[in-house]
């Protein structure tokens, strides 16, 4: 059974795109509200559910959230195949800044890797702000995926990077 978001309640919460743009506990600056530290937030979620998630050709959305969850378990894949011939905490952080470092399209843009899952921008200023968005997720999930998919000695956890040979949804990760 797939494991749906538990953020259903999206009064207050700010969109872009169709995507709520949900608190994050981060320290990275953009656009996400910040979460209170206790608090589960998607970023935990996706990583939580991403191994049993992983193995779905299809995910039923029950909320816009669940939107971003697809999207986050989509990007712990393809952070998860850049971490897989790195054999060292050292080298996998340098290969997740180096996948930082690219662009992000968004909706509308090629590369995108789930076209119609998302609304695409109505503006600029709202493909910027998704953008950023997704920048800051993307980000604050790689750092924490480095936590789990290293031990704490530096080596690799095989139990977490089994999973980048896992297709998505049936979307190639590259």
């Amino acid at each position: 059974m797939v494991h749906h978001s538990s953020f259903v309640d999206e009064e207050g919460v700010r969109k872009a795109c169709g995507c709520p743009l949900l608190p994050l506990k981060s320290h990275i600056k953009g656009p996400a509200p910040v979460s209170d530290q206790d608090r589960t937030d998607i970023v935990d979620e996706a990583i939580t559910f991403f191994r049993a998630n992983v193995f779905f050709r299809n995910f039923d959305i029950q909320s816009p959230a669940d939107k971003l969850l697809i999207y986050l378990t989509f990007y712990i894949n393809v952070a998860l195949k850049r971490l897989e011939g790195c054999r060292t905490l050292a080298e996998g952080t340098k290969a997740i800044i180096n996948l930082g470092l690219e662009k992000v399209p968004v909706p509308g843009e090629s590369g995108f890797p789930f076209p119609g899952l998302f609304a695409d921008p109505q503006s600029q200023k709202e493909a910027e702000l998704f953008r950023n968005y997704l920048k800051q997720i993307r980000e604050e999930t790689s750092g924490r995926l480095l936590s789990v998919a290293y031990r704490p000695n530096g080596t690799p956890n095989k139990w977490w990077l089994a999973f980048a040979k896992r297709k998505f949804m049936n979307v190639i990760a590259l």
